[in-house]
């Protein structure tokens, strides 16, 4: 369209989410005057501007009301969780930073959730009529286990050998020969593989080694996996969120669901923990005059310096991360990032521990779960249903179904209600697809598997 088009209102197609009821009543209001492309686009930004300040400085308020923390300090959700609960919860010296090589051992075993397809439909014949599927979700899966379980405090401790020859508890990571069992129906231990694609997470059979955080290794002893340890770091333990995660979900259950307060619990609940992963690997960027670009090139001893541009008098100076007597060159504050790997590693994994729980029964067949959700032939035992904190909630009952990969399935509810999850598509394009479609790609999949196409 031209900018500078004066005249009648657009006809609907050029309006994008907009009933037509809606669109009668915008159109009434240029009955005696032209429409302007270019001030109805103006008028439309300030009004997107005036509203994003509105929620921003109602957001602000609401958190200095009840955490006396000022959002314009904090970036992200992730660092305003983090202020909070380091300005209200964290006991005095209780978690340490972990940087340097003893955070790059134990970043090697950091994992996210388990997302995988065991069984592709539930239906015998793949056409006629299967059994059902029910869908549960975990209630605040990482937020529970934050609450829940103890985790790893103090200064590490290195340590060479089986740890747990002179410690049968040791907590900590460990560094192992792992063997997978080899009648494992759904593995629960991940490790990375090197792939062209790169970096991919698997959960495999036969042998490798790896890191891996202690009560996840004693889970997985249970369904006879097997350990040669040969080195690591034990820890302390000690609850770190109870209080922090309890008081946000007390919040959460203080208001409705269209209440911004909930969500905004939520939210904060559950960015914490990722705060304690970040990688610490970060790239400054710096204009100095000579003098002192001399002075932080004699002090450079680790070779942070990435790259250097000369304006006029001065340089730009890209560096990633330099060393403290840099910063303090630099007048930066000496800026510490406070991260420590072995808080998120530990949760992620608990997080696992969590929904093996569903894996490798014989009393249901999963055919597929995700970070936090399992799929199943029936109805799961009483125990494990609820609202409460890590308790699941059946979300669906479907009377078909069908599951390709990964973030790649279809579900028809009792309702006949049809969610389609297709991981790289946009909805636009999945809205396209049918359930018929997938199953499709399955029956051809199968036939090309056994030579019949």
């Amino acid at each position: 369209m031209d900018t500078n088009y004066t005249g009648i209102v657009p006809d609907l197609k050029y309006f994008i989410k907009v009933t037509k009821e809606e669109y009668n009543s915008y159109k009434d209001l240029f009955k005696n005057n032209d429409w302007n492309f270019k001030a109805e686009a103006i008028k439309y930004c300030e009004l997107d501007c005036i509203s994003l300040f509105q929620i921003l400085n109602k957001f602000n308020t609401l958190i200095f009301e009840r955490f006396k923390l000022n959002i314009n300090k904090y970036p992200t959700l992730p660092s305003l969780s983090f202020a909070i609960f380091r300005s209200q919860y964290l006991k005095k010296d209780s978690i340490h930073m972990l940087s340097g090589s003893i955070a790059n051992d134990i970043r090697q075993g950091y994992t996210g959730g388990a997302c995988d397809m065991y069984i592709p439909t539930p239906s015998t014949d793949i056409i006629g009529e299967g059994e059902k599927v029910y869908a549960y979700d975990v209630n605040a899966l990482y937020p529970s286990v934050m609450a829940k379980y103890k985790l790893p405090i103090g200064k590490p401790t290195y340590f060479s050998g089986d740890i747990t020859k002179r410690e049968s508890n040791a907590f900590g990571f460990f560094y192992c020969n792992i063997i997978a069992p080899d009648n494992i129906l759904h593995p629960i231990l991940q490790t990375h593989v090197k792939t062209e694609d790169g970096i991919r997470t698997v959960a495999p059979l036969g042998s490798w080694s790896d890191m891996l955080f202690s009560e996840e290794m004693y889970n997985a002893k249970k369904l006879g996996y097997k350990f040669e340890i040969l080195w690591g770091y034990t820890f302390e333990r000690d609850f770190v969120f109870e209080k922090f995660v309890v008081d946000m979900y007390k919040i959460r259950l203080l208001y409705p669901k269209s209440d911004p307060m909930n969500y905004i619990a939520k939210i904060l609940m559950n960015s914490l923990y990722g705060r304690f992963g970040m990688d610490d690997n970060f790239i400054s960027s710096i204009i100095l005059n000579k003098g002192d670009y001399d002075k932080f090139e004699e002090l450079d001893k680790d070779n942070s310096i990435l790259d250097v541009i000369e304006l006029d008098d001065n340089y730009l100076v890209q560096s990633k991360n330099p060393r403290v007597e840099l910063d303090t060159l630099l007048d930066n504050g000496n800026e510490v990032h406070n991260i420590n790997i072995s808080i998120a590693a530990a949760i992620t994994a608990y997080a696992r521990i969590h929904m093996s729980q569903f894996k490798n029964r014989k009393d249901f067949k999963l055919f597929y779960s995700d970070t936090d959700s399992a799929y199943t032939n029936k109805p799961l035992p009483k125990e494990f249903i609820g609202d409460g904190l890590g308790l699941l909630k059946l979300e669906h009952v479907c009377k078909d179904a069908v599951f390709l990969a990964p973030k790649v399935y279809a579900l028809l509810t009792e309702e006949n209600k049809l969610i389609m999850k297709i991981k790289g598509l946009s909805n636009e394009s999945v809205n396209k697809i049918s359930i018929e479609d997938l199953k499709n790609l399955f029956i051809g999949s199968c036939c090309l598997e056994h030579g019949l196409l």
